[in-house]
């Protein structure tokens, strides 16, 4: 997934973004309200990661300006405001999860998960793709019972099939799923992904429409 992360915090905003960036997601973190909203106005995300206390404002004024104008891009707080009537203030304005500092590494990555299967219409974590079968929380994939093994990167390309069964997905859209901003993208790298998945899971499972993109079938 292509995901934003504002967080202020030097320290926890580099745990954070290494941790997701391990896990196969492009990941573009900024620290500032301003700079967030200089990069949802030339970037479609898959997710936001939304620090509420930050030095030029508040999160929830942003993600009431988010939902205004009628975004519907899924977001969770993390936060280290635990009252009651904070989580309150958070869903209202139009929060998906809403996640207290300090918090497990491991539950924000479930937790992401999570968000990103009810977005994309299956909150089922175990889906079926013909002989395939994908575990999308143990991010383990089977054929009959024998294990395929996927890259993080091979994986956040499958992962954003996935998300959008049936829909043809451009090499541009692709690229933005796996990279953050700045990243150096070799012009064939999308190509050798596809080839490798190709590989791994059956040439038939990946459609190329020449110029246009690619496309996987339905889940």
């Amino acid at each position: 997934m292509r995901i934003l992360l504002l967080e202020d915090a030097e320290g926890l905003g580099e745990v954070i973004h290494d941790q997701i960036t391990d896990e196969g997601h492009a990941v573009d973190w900024v620290q500032s309200i301003s700079h967030a909203q200089a990069s949802l106005r030339t970037t479609r995300y898959d997710l936001i990661l939304l620090d509420l206390i930050l030095p030029d404002g508040s999160g929830i004024d942003l993600l009431k300006k988010i939902r205004h104008a009628g975004e519907t891009v899924p977001v969770i707080i993390l936060t280290a405001k635990d009252q009651i009537s904070d989580r309150i203030n958070g869903l209202n304005a139009g929060a998906d999860d809403y996640l207290v500092k300090p918090f497990d590494l491991s539950e924000l990555s479930a937790r992401i998960a999570a968000v990103s299967r009810r977005y994309a219409g299956n909150p089922n974590p175990i889906i079926n793709i013909g002989t395939l079968e994908v575990d999308l929380t143990k991010h383990i994939i089977s054929r009959e019972g024998a294990a395929i093994n996927l890259t993080a990167r091979e994986w956040a390309l499958l992962e954003a099939f996935i998300q959008r069964p049936g829909i043809l997905l451009s090499k541009s859209q692709l690229e933005d799923h796996l990279y953050a901003f700045g990243a150096e993208v070799e012009s064939n790298t999308i190509e050798v992904y596809i080839s490798r998945l190709r590989k791994k899971l059956g040439k038939d499972q990946l459609e190329t429409v020449r110029g246009l993109g690619y496309r996987m079938g339905s889940v």
